[in-house]
């Protein structure tokens, strides 16, 4: 789902859809593929973001260059605080910021595909009965 097709009307399923791809990459990143991601956030190198992607992948790459970005941009610098923290902090505050990331896109294509209240509504329920990506990377989820 590009940013940039705000003329065409989406379904809250359709955002849901990317959100839920988006998610799932962002989840990969931080769990099963934990060993890459920590080696990619390279704290020498220039501010990174961790992007999910629509297709359940991720990756570690500058922010777009692009001005304004066709969507909004993931957390600036995630590789920068890598060294100076235990690692399962590091993991944390990434994955908080993963979450506040994913849900600013998905409302961000509910304002441009002309959601409203209702449909605003259910889209927030979709996205919140999935646990978030703190949750799972803390081991909180398992908890509930």
């Amino acid at each position: 789902m590009d940013g940039g097709a705000h003329c065409n009307r989406r379904t809250v399923e359709e955002v849901f859809r990317d959100f839920k791809g988006r998610y799932s990459g962002l989840i990969k990143a931080l769990t099963i593929d934990v060993e890459e991601f920590y080696q990619r956030c390279d704290p020498e190198k220039e501010n990174l973001c961790l992007y999910g992607f629509p297709s359940e992948q991720w990756d570690v790459s500058l922010p777009a260059e692009v001005v304004p970005p066709e969507i909004p941009e993931p957390a600036l610098g995630i590789n920068f605080a890598r060294d100076g923290m235990q690692e399962k902090d590091w993991l944390a505050l990434v994955a908080v910021n993963g979450d506040a990331w994913l849900l600013s896109v998905a409302f961000y294509f509910g304002a441009r595909f002309g959601f409203d209240k209702a449909d605003r509504k259910r889209l927030f329920d979709m996205i919140n009965d999935l646990p978030t990506i703190f949750e799972v990377v803390t081991g909180a989820a398992k908890k509930k």
